[in-house]
């Protein structure tokens, strides 16, 4: 069994369910060899963020190499004869990781971003061809990506739709919380006689971060008469269970580079088959157009395809791990868990979502005298903690709520992904002891 420290607890892969599984003759990974393939990592930094921006082994990485040497060695020949294979091979694979019925049903595309914009470019052209009524509305969560936020404004709100988002709570203490409000969102949009055409739902928001229980939303949605649901999975795939069949969306994306250690950038598109809704296309259009999406976003034109093609190599990779990316996924939760709650227990705060809304990340409560009161005061303490002590972790500034005093205002956004080690949750700990034993406020950053 391999592990990266003594502290954070196994688990048993017996009962782990079967995923996609290739040959492998490497064996289980050993924590020298963990430490080898990333290497070529910040060893300065505690690399506290694997969220944002992923991680891709080395392994991967010379498999990408291989794939842009063959295309810049004879490009005609890695064209005709080489690309749409490869792409065909990581969709099927995708395919069986997530359980679609078919392999038409997933399209590659560069990011989650580019997926949404799919997505929201179809609403938009079914409210200016007349099938969508001006004002009808298409509903996400207000945790929403900021760059599908401005997606819905690019798209939704120029075409003639109302966009309205659904407040959360956070901290949150249920699944309760999130589907009272998602009810009452609904509602609202449709008090007018509008209908709900979309809902953006996100499986795993981002700051904060919560997982969000998807298939109960959608099943109201159904009961609701939504007319479509497209889940903004950025973070799932490797992170936490992507089920097409269970999830039961219209649409779904997960980017592979946070969490299945793909190179950047890559993610999927998942558009259920036989869907009434599934005239989808590629925003950049080239030679393949009308040929169907996964065809026309395996071609855009000349560029990068590499870490497209790599899929294979990323699933070699996984299954060197006990479990595979089940395996991973339990140990990484397990182990986001335990930090989360050993950092909260030494500075006396605590962990904005419950263990079982936590997946490969955690929010983390700040102490409340470090004076975090705007959103500038969480980016420039950020930025205080990779200069001053080499951490690397995102931070989310929450007001405080009408009576609160002495509240907790600022949270850390935890990742813990295979190559980090229990002494880089130490490192955070102990910069902030240091921070708030000298008495620091975010107030001194702001000259």
């Amino acid at each position: 069994m391999a592990s990266t420290n003594n502290h954070i607890h196994e688990t048993n892969g017996s009962d782990i369910a079967k995923k996609p599984k290739l040959s492998s003759s490497a064996g289980v990974i050993t924590p020298s060899e963990i430490e080898s393939e990333f290497s070529h990592h910040d060893l300065s930094v505690a690399r506290l963020n694997n969220g944002s921006f992923g991680c891709c082994p080395s392994s991967v990485i010379g498999a990408q190499q291989q794939w842009q040497l063959k295309y810049l060695r004879q490009p005609d020949d890695f064209y005709f004869n080489h690309l749409q294979t490869g792409i065909l091979q990581s969709r099927t694979i995708i395919k069986d990781l997530v359980n679609a019925q078919h392999v038409d049903e997933i399209s590659i595309v560069d990011n989650a971003t580019t997926a949404a914009a799919i997505v929201l470019q179809h609403t938009a052209w079914a409210f200016r061809e007349g099938r969508f009524q001006n004002g009808d509305v298409v509903l996400m969560l207000h945790y929403a990506y900021g760059a599908v936020k401005k997606s819905m404004e690019a798209y939704v709100t120029r075409a003639g739709g109302k966009v309205i988002e659904v407040p959360l709570p956070f901290p949150v203490n249920s699944n309760e919380d999130i589907v009272s409000e998602f009810r009452k969102a609904l509602e609202r949009g449709k008090s007018d006689g509008k209908r709900v055409r979309l809902a953006v739902i996100d499986h795993v928001t981002s700051m904060p971060c919560v997982v969000i229980p998807v298939k109960e939303l959608i099943q109201i949605c159904r009961e609701e008469g939504v007319d479509q649901v497209f889940v903004d999975g950025a973070h799932s795939i490797g992170c936490t269970d992507v089920d097409m069949q269970d999830i039961g969306a219209d649409f779904y994306t997960s980017n592979l580079h946070k969490w299945f250690f793909c190179p950047p950038s890559i993610a999927f598109l998942y558009s259920r088959r036989h869907s009434k809704f599934s005239d989808l296309h590629h925003p950049v259009v080239s030679h393949e157009y009308g040929n169907g999406l996964a065809v026309e976003s395996a071609w855009i034109g000349t560029r990068d395809y590499s870490a497209q093609l790599v899929v294979p190599e990323a699933l070699e990779f996984v299954n060197r791990f006990e479990g595979g990316i089940e395996g991973i996924k339990r140990r990484n939760h397990e182990a986001v868990v335990e930090m989360g709650e050993m950092l909260v227990k030494a500075w006396g705060t605590h962990i904005g979502t419950p263990p079982h809304m936590c997946c490969s990340m955690a929010m983390v409560g700040l102490p409340a005298c470090l004076g975090i009161a705007s959103d500038s005061d969480a980016l420039r303490l950020r930025t205080h903690l990779r200069d001053a002590f080499g951490v690397e972790v995102p931070i989310y500034y929450r007001p405080p709520r009408d009576g609160e005093v002495e509240s907790v205002t600022g949270y850390a956004r935890i990742s813990y992904q295979v190559y980090n080690k229990v002494d880089d949750y130490y490192r955070f700990r102990d910069a902030v002891n240091q921070l708030v034993q000298s008495g620091f406020t975010c107030a001194l950053l702001s000259g």
